[in-house]
């Protein structure tokens, strides 16, 4: 059996559990689109974001992706909405909302997927070399 084949089929595990994470990410963020501060003024729920990087396994001699890290997304703003009875609502009445745009999430939910799949067929890609191979040996 050529190495190389168990080579892309580790790469291409390494890359379905970089996407498996960015999923989880995508999927908390999903949850926690309605989650407010408790009291006035407080932060709601911020959207969380993934990054990865490329890491060579010396003991292969291949790069892999890997999670970098997870952090949290500063940059956009948190929007208000007119909720006067809501326990975090502020003197006029507005509350702030979790800066999760549903959109995006879904746009990166698929991404996400579409990536996990393209790994998973190279998986049955590289097994189907395998399994052909052994059936030549055998032959």
């Amino acid at each position: 059996m050529s190495s190389e084949i168990l080579n892309a089929m580790q790469i291409s595990a390494m890359g379905m559990k970089a996407q498996g994470a960015r999923i989880r990410v995508v999927t908390e963020n999903v949850a926690n689109a309605d989650t407010t501060g408790k009291t006035p003024g407080s932060d709601p729920y911020r959207r969380q974001t993934i990054t990865f990087k490329n890491e060579l396994d010396r003991k292969n001699g291949f790069s892999q992706v890997m999670v970098d890290k997870i952090s949290t997304d500063k940059k956009a703003l948190f929007p208000v909405k007119y909720i006067p009875d809501h326990p975090a609502a502020d003197d006029k009445g507005y509350v702030k909302m979790p800066n999760v745009n549903s959109l995006i999430e879904l746009m990166d939910i698929r991404e996400a997927q579409r990536s996990y799949e393209a790994n998973m067929g190279m998986i049955e890609q590289s097994r189907s070399m395998i399994m052909r191979t052994i059936e030549l040996l055998n032959a």
